[in-house]
């Protein structure tokens, strides 16, 4: 369980976009999206734990005064996080090693985490209060990180923002607004289409493993899990619906195991789940508030596959051994 932890002025700021807004963005209305096939209308059932029971989670890194917000893993078991009130992006080598800062972006909180085809490490920025008003101002930026020698630059704008974010094989990027409608997509060489999809509050992204849809969390308006087809962004199949106490829970952004069933961080709940069918899911852990993000790792050592991670706007990295997948990996084109 996590201790009581006040928040500093700037950490406070950072958190506003989602912990504060659960209790008046929530019901705000968005636009409406277009939904052509959904799966999994009904409110959820009641959660129990998931088979094997709900492990306390066991912490395995800390960012002192961070609110974390990015978080994946490369090829050698290194973890990556970003941070909404720095801006920086920090490494850690492996559980219980130092938090390292490698970078900073240009302007603005940085975001997401993703990698291209050719492992670089792609990272949103432009995280602060202008995504509230994302998709008519579109301060959304993503900038280019060589992870060997840590040079950094701005590769493209003009996003409602980049909270969510991944690459398929093709090299195609997608990135998420909690707070907006616009889904955009960037193709290789850097063309923006900014409005590419529309879904009220999606945040979090992640591909399945042939790239045939894009799994995004609702955070506020009508939370739940969606996923649009990456081949006509007009099909958006709902998978889950959080309804009753779980309304204000706040998915966040989320992964997926080798069985692309998606694993949920509820930031407001402090549950990590695992969507088991349609309107349905299980709890792998609880007690983890502001949980921001989750991840599995890579590598045969340091944060390794199949371990799941959370990252959290407390500054904490935990690993949830309950979410242990044989063959689950981060997020990366073509896995």
């Amino acid at each position: 369980m996590l201790r009581h932890r006040v928040l500093t002025p700037s950490l406070r700021t950072a958190t506003l976009r989602r912990t504060t807004a659960l209790a008046t963005a929530c019901a705000a209305a968005c636009a409406t999206v277009i939904v052509t096939a959904v799966t999994g209308t009904g409110t959820a059932d009641a959660a129990a734990p998931c088979p094997g029971g709900a492990a306390p989670a066991r912490l395995v890194g800390t960012v002192p005064g961070a609110a974390l917000e990015g978080l994946t893993v490369d090829s050698r078991g290194r973890l990556y996080t970003t941070d909404l009130v720095s801006g920086r992006v920090f490494r850690l080598d492996r559980p219980g090693a130092g938090a390292v800062p490698i970078a900073k972006v240009p302007s603005g909180g940085a975001g997401a985490l993703a990698w291209t085809p050719d492992g670089t490490l792609l990272v949103g920025y432009g995280s602060d209060p202008r995504v509230f008003l994302g998709d008519a101002i579109r301060p959304g930026a993503i900038a280019r990180l060589d992870v060997n020698s840590l040079a950094l630059r701005p590769w493209v704008g003009g996003l409602s923002a980049a909270d969510g974010m991944d690459v398929s094989a093709r090299g195609n990027v997608y990135a998420t607004n909690d707070f907006g409608n616009l889904v955009g997509r960037i193709t290789p060489t850097g063309a923006v289409q900014a409005n590419w999809a529309s879904i009220p509050s999606a945040n979090g992204a992640v591909l399945n493993r042939d790239d045939s849809f894009l799994y995004v969390s609702r955070t506020f308006s009508n939370p739940g899990v969606s996923r649009i087809s990456t081949g006509n962004p007009r099909v958006v199949q709902s998978l889950l619906t959080l309804g009753g106490a779980d309304t204000l829970a706040a998915p966040d952004g989320l992964t997926l195991d080798a069985a692309d069933r998606p694993v949920v961080p509820f930031n407001a709940s402090g549950q990590i789940v695992r969507i088991t069918s349609p309107g349905r899911y299980c709890v792998l852990a609880s007690g983890l508030p502001l949980s921001s993000v989750v991840s599995y790792g890579r590598s045969a050592s340091g944060f390794s596959a199949g371990h799941l991670y959370r990252a959290g706007f407390d500054g904490r990295i935990f690993e949830i051994p309950s979410g242990y997948s044989a063959g689950s990996v981060a997020a990366f084109p073509g896995r």
